[in-house]
């Protein structure tokens, strides 16, 4: 199984402008999601997905390829497969894609290859993505998705909303929240970016719920990994704080 980890970064960010570039420790903020998937086991090869030269160049100083994608594609995965399909084109097929959301900073190799482990033990999941537990206060954030799901670990429904309710106190239930890292099989991240965008998407505003009303499932990995999505300036300066923590002695 041929594995290819890509890293989309858009530089116009709607919310955060060159985020990509944006500086985190005294490095581009992609350059640490870059060096993340370097260590990655699983992943054969790596490169970063961008509409801008600027970000290219950063890429390859951090050791990978970066590849220009045409701006006007309208989500990191339609630039994941405009990148797979012009590399099967060229000769050098993939079996699974990894999309590695270039705006977590501190999601570890470990996550990156379970996804694609999980992706390798469940022959029916087209999908495979991750979750953490998510803390009191996520549950109720909209800006935090939450998945729940069935007894074999796919994933049932993604939110915005507190999913499950908690109308019953209850030791069983598991709020989590989703990690934004999906490995596709090849041929069906041709076809999920070719499905228009379904009704359930629309109004959640969740591009995984496409692949849901497709019929497809999602196997999802559960563990503890650090997580932190830079989405605006405000969590580029949590993230630095986070890693000044890190690198005390």
């Amino acid at each position: 199984m041929r594995v290819l980890g890509v890293i989309p970064a858009r530089y116009g960010s709607t919310r955060f402008p060159g985020k990509a570039l944006a500086p985190l420790g005294g490095r581009p903020l992609v350059a640490h999601v870059i060096g993340n998937a370097r260590r990655a086991e699983r992943l054969d090869r790596v490169l970063v997905a961008t509409d801008d030269p600027r970000i290219v160049a950063v890429a390859r100083e951090a050791g990978v390829e970066g590849f220009l994608t045409p701006p006007e594609l309208p989500s990191g995965s339609d630039r994941v497969a405009h990148v797979v399909e012009q590399l099967a084109w060229a000769g050098e097929p993939c079996d699974v894609a990894v999309n590695i959301q270039g705006d977590e900073p501190f999601l570890p190799a470990a996550a990156i290859d379970r996804a694609v482990e999980l992706l390798a033990a469940d022959p029916e999941a087209a999908i495979a993505t991750l979750a953490v537990p998510a803390t009191r206060e996520e549950r109720a954030n909209p800006n935090a998705v939450k998945v729940v799901l069935d007894g074999r670990g796919r994933a049932l429904y993604f939110s915005r909303s507190t999913i499950p309710h908690p109308r019953n106190a209850t030791p069983r239930a598991r709020w989590l929240k989703h990690v934004g890292l999906y490995a596709f099989r090849a041929e069906y991240l041709s076809r999920f970016v070719a499905l228009p965008p379904s009704g359930l998407e629309e109004a959640e505003g969740l591009e995984q719920l496409r692949a849901l009303e497709d019929g497809a499932r999602i196997a999802v990995a559960v563990g503890e990994w650090p997580v932190l999505g830079v989405d605006t300036p405000e969590d580029l300066a949590e993230a630095e704080r986070r890693l000044a923590k890190e690198v005390k002695p």
